[in-house]
């Protein structure tokens, strides 16, 4: 028997990462109005038996803190010491939003709907553009890791897209509490992977600029998990836990007014139809109205916005197929 191909070397910005080493790369980006140039750190594990490359990135909305956390911590501890294969990892994808506490660049503009971007365009459809050169050629599948925008507060949730059944597989490997289908959108990280041919996953726990520990731990264990299932790291480090809910159908359930919200849920239950929900209520205290559910299922996302217009979103609720 003769002994098994070697892994290819990973290429980024000129620096060559041969089978068996590990190394930081950097991608420049553009300067500060300073002068200080901003690069987006890059940590590549390639080990030296072929086997797939996979991208796993944080940070593309600035603000998105949980999902650094999860890398940093992953680094920190030597989580990715894979058997075979190459991890690209990159812990901050939006280095200008990150330093500003921002969603977006400092021109206003969201990285994740310049993709895949132009080398003169805006400073996101430029930052797109590099990222979409140099990274996405060289890997098999992509795990993207978010958290809620503003006041919203996700439970840990994997997104596929429908019509990829290896980003369903994923999702599946993953074991999140929850997954499901999420539509493509325009100019999105996930909509060029796709039309790429790439495979890609996107992880939602907690909201934005605060740590949420139980978002942390299961983003961890899911990353492995999914490295689990391409025998890249060892069946040793998969925790067997509840098996992941697959959500069929999603609902947003808005404000029908303005006034203060007050959710009386948790977030995560399953609910019934009819149980309420949480309250809108005047600053008065004259008028007030009881929020319910639509129909049974389960609660995967809350606002915290503690003051609400009219249209605002309130919850999201995910029903299992019948």
């Amino acid at each position: 028997m003769g002994s098994e191909k070697e892994n290819k070397n990973i290429t980024i910005n000129g620096d060559t990462i041969a089978p068996g080493e590990n190394r930081q790369v950097l991608i420049n980006i553009a300067r500060l109005p300073t002068g200080t140039l901003i690069d987006i750190p890059i940590h590549v594990f390639n080990a030296k038996k072929a086997g797939p490359t996979v991208l796993v990135q944080a940070g593309l909305h600035g603000d998105e803190i949980n999902g650094v956390e999860t890398l940093r911590r992953m680094l920190q501890n030597n989580l990715f010491k894979i058997k075979r294969g190459a991890i690209i990892v990159v812990p901050i994808l939006n280095i200008f939003g990150f330093i500003h506490f921002s969603r977006d660049v400092p021109d206003g503009k969201d990285v994740n709907r310049s993709f895949p971007g132009r080398k003169t365009g805006s400073l996101a459809s430029r930052i797109a553009f590099a990222y979409t050169s140099e990274i996405l050629p060289q890997i098999d599948f992509g795990i993207d890791l978010h958290t809620g925008g503003a006041q919203r507060n996700n439970f840990p949730q994997v997104r596929y897209t429908a019509d990829d059944k290896q980003s369903k597989f994923l999702a599946e490997a993953f074991n999140a509490p929850f997954y499901f289908a999420s539509r493509l959108i325009a100019g999105s990280f996930r909509k060029t992977t796709f039309k790429m041919g790439i495979p890609t996953v996107v992880y939602e726990a907690g909201k934005s600029m605060r740590f949420n520990e139980e978002a942390i731990s299961k983003a961890i264990q899911g990353i492995s998990n999914i490295l689990i299932a391409y025998d890249m790291l060892p069946k040793g480090n998969q925790i067997k836990k509840k098996k992941s809910v697959h959500l069929e159908t999603t609902r947003w359930i808005r404000a029908s007014r303005a006034g203060m919200f007050v959710p009386s849920i948790e977030n995560g239950k399953r609910v019934i139809k009819g149980q309420e929900l949480g309250e809108i209520t005047d600053t008065y205290a004259k008028k007030n109205k009881r929020i319910k559910a639509p129909f049974d299922g389960y609660v995967f996302c809350i606002n915290h916005q503690a003051v609400v217009n009219q249209g605002d979103a309130l919850f999201r609720i995910g029903k299992q197929k019948d």
